[in-house]
């Protein structure tokens, strides 16, 4: 298995697209469209915002991961931000998720950042057993209880 930027593989860019709305989009009742998130991973990059990574194995994605500029209004002076990690269900628990995790920190000191952040609403204390430190708990705009948390990158 190996972590690498989704542009280098455009052939992908549907099924991650997929995997991405079915998970975050359809469940939060957002108006994005399915051609809203193909449109926006066809534009993801390497050395800007947003950037995108892929596990691949033997030619299959096994997950995604993306790093956003900011993935919270609320909390504009916080960057970047860890977003939409997935990893398909039959690929779980094998470290796949781990590597795209290691992977974005590793782009995020690269770029120059000392801090990444994310948000969750169910997983902080997956994120707090791997290294990931509290920051915060806030209100969204549906009134649902989103932690933040951070990991310094230095």
């Amino acid at each position: 298995m190996y972590i690498d930027y989704l542009l280098n593989h455009p052939n992908k860019i549907k099924e991650v697209a997929e995997m991405i709305y079915k998970e975050f989009v359809e469940k939060t009742g957002s108006n994005m469209t399915y051609e809203d998130v193909v449109k926006y991973f066809s534009n993801t990059k390497r050395h800007a915002f947003p950037i995108t990574v892929i596990a691949l194995e033997n030619g299959e994605c096994l997950g995604t991961v993306s790093i956003f500029e900011n993935d919270l209004k609320i909390r504009e002076t916080y960057k970047p931000w860890l977003a939409s990690l997935y990893v398909k269900p039959v690929h779980r628990g094998k470290g796949v998720g781990q590597k795209l995790v290691d992977k974005t920190i590793d782009i995020v000191k690269e770029l120059g950042f000392r801090t990444l952040y994310l948000r969750t609403e169910y997983a902080s204390d997956y994120y707090r057993k791997r290294g990931w430190t509290y920051v915060e708990t806030v209100s969204d705009d549906q009134h649902e209880q989103i932690d933040i948390l951070k990991m310094k990158c230095i």
